[in-house]
């Protein structure tokens, strides 16, 4: 069909030219266009545009299958899809405009069959190119999911080989010779499209910490997040007021931004360095979360250093029953019960044994408060403005909150 075509190119043909030539400047130019990608990805790709621009010759299944496997390999190179599909275009573009055998003719019909057979050549091509690098992106998602969610178990758990943590946490950008703190987000019923929050989560912290070194991940029904903290931060005695509870802020704020939201709590562990210091927050933010629970916090961030004092208290179960039961147990015969008395106790407390701030909080009158001090004291033995009673009296009240006591039975102690 092309023996009357002439080529439209401006570099005139010669006949001692290669074809091999021809084709290599085509798709080196290509590669240009796309800032760089490597000519390799093309294949056989410019010779079957030049097939079917002379012959109409349409592509073969097997030959397909080939640009399939181009796209995988694209996508396995981190390739974007943009640049990999503008490689393709501008190779047919490039291609038909300097083709030797079909440019210029006075055979329209013969210029429009050409153009056809290279479309159709251009769009199965891209089209299967396309699917190749999806098919391959979906797979690696999975494997990094797969990857990710491993790592975290291992981390969590603490118990895991040093080194080889180390080679698997580096491609997550993670440096396990830092300080990391771990924060734990529970929905209020099920956890919903976990991959939203992930890449929300992994996005807003990112840009807000500035680092890479941050990994979120899925465990039992929680969002995992651990990431960096200033290294001097876990040496402290008292940790910096901020960077816990902006990492527990910024996450809550995130998550109840995402569709069909859910009431969130967020639990943040303490910042401890090393390999060993993820596990060891870890365990502080679960806790915390429990804790949270079992003390009907309503604050919707908590964070592991402020209810440090409740996991001393239990870490011992059956002493601090005997406290609430030998300090506070005789507050029960009181009119009342003894939760309005624990309630002043822990008002008087927070406030520094003042009993007016205490009666503002209650919304009662000092009177009362003075009353119902005097009732503990008369009951229990114990005086709360006595310095060497406070000490006691305070913690069998933390106690019995920590035990939920009144409201329920105190466990058997031994």
């Amino acid at each position: 069909m092309a023996d009357d075509i002439r080529p439209a190119s401006r570099r005139p043909e010669t006949a001692a030219e290669p074809e091999g030539r021809w084709l290599a400047e085509v798709a080196a130019g290509a590669s240009r266009d796309a800032g760089g990608v490597d000519v390799q990805l093309l294949g056989e790709y410019l010779p079957m545009l030049a097939d079917a621009a002379v012959h109409g010759r349409r592509p073969r299944r097997e030959e397909l299958d080939v640009v399939e496997a181009l796209g995988r390999r694209a996508a396995e190179q981190g390739i974007s899809a943009g640049r990999v599909v503008q490689l393709y275009l501008s190779a047919a573009r490039r291609l038909w405009h300097d083709l030797p055998a079909v440019a210029r003719s006075r055979d329209c019909e013969a210029v429009r069959v050409a153009a056809t057979a290279v479309l159709q050549v251009v769009d199965d091509a891209v089209a299967t190119l396309a699917e190749g690098y999806a098919v391959a992106r979906r797979d690696l998602v999975r494997r990094e999911e797969t990857l990710r969610r491993e790592l975290v178990d291992d981390l969590l758990r603490g118990d895991s080989d040093l080194g080889a943590l180390v080679e698997r946490a580096e491609p997550f950008g993670l440096d396990l010779a830092r300080a990391h703190r771990v924060a734990l987000a529970a929905p209020s019923r099920r956890l919903p499209d976990a991959d939203a929050a992930i890449s929300a989560l992994e996005a807003v912290i990112f840009d807000r910490l500035g680092d890479r070194d941050v990994l979120v991940a899925t465990k039992d029904g929680l969002l995992v997040v651990i990431a960096p903290a200033d290294a001097t931060t876990a040496q402290r005695v008292a940790p910096p007021p901020e960077p816990s509870g902006e990492l527990g802020q910024l996450m809550h704020r995130e998550l109840t931004r995402l569709p069909r939201g859910d009431t969130w709590r967020i639990a943040v562990g303490r910042a401890h360095p090393g390999l060993y210091g993820i596990a060891r927050s870890y365990e502080e933010a679960r806790e915390a979360l429990s804790m949270a629970g079992r003390l009907q916090v309503t604050a919707p961030v908590v964070d592991a250093h402020d209810l440090l004092v409740y996991r001393v208290l239990l870490r011992d179960q059956p002493a601090i029953v005997d406290l609430v039961q030998a300090v506070l147990g005789p507050l029960v015969n009181a009119r009342g019960g003894a939760q309005p008395l624990l309630d002043t106790l822990r008002e008087y407390f927070d406030t520094g044994a003042v009993a007016t701030e205490s009666a503002k909080r209650l919304h009662v009158s000092v009177r009362t408060v003075t009353y119902r001090l005097d009732r503990v004291r008369r009951l229990t033995g114990y005086h709360p403005a006595d310095p060497a009673h406070r000490f006691t009296l305070q913690a069998a009240v933390l106690g019995a909150k920590a035990l939920n006591w009144p409201a329920q039975p105190l466990p058997a102690s031994g």
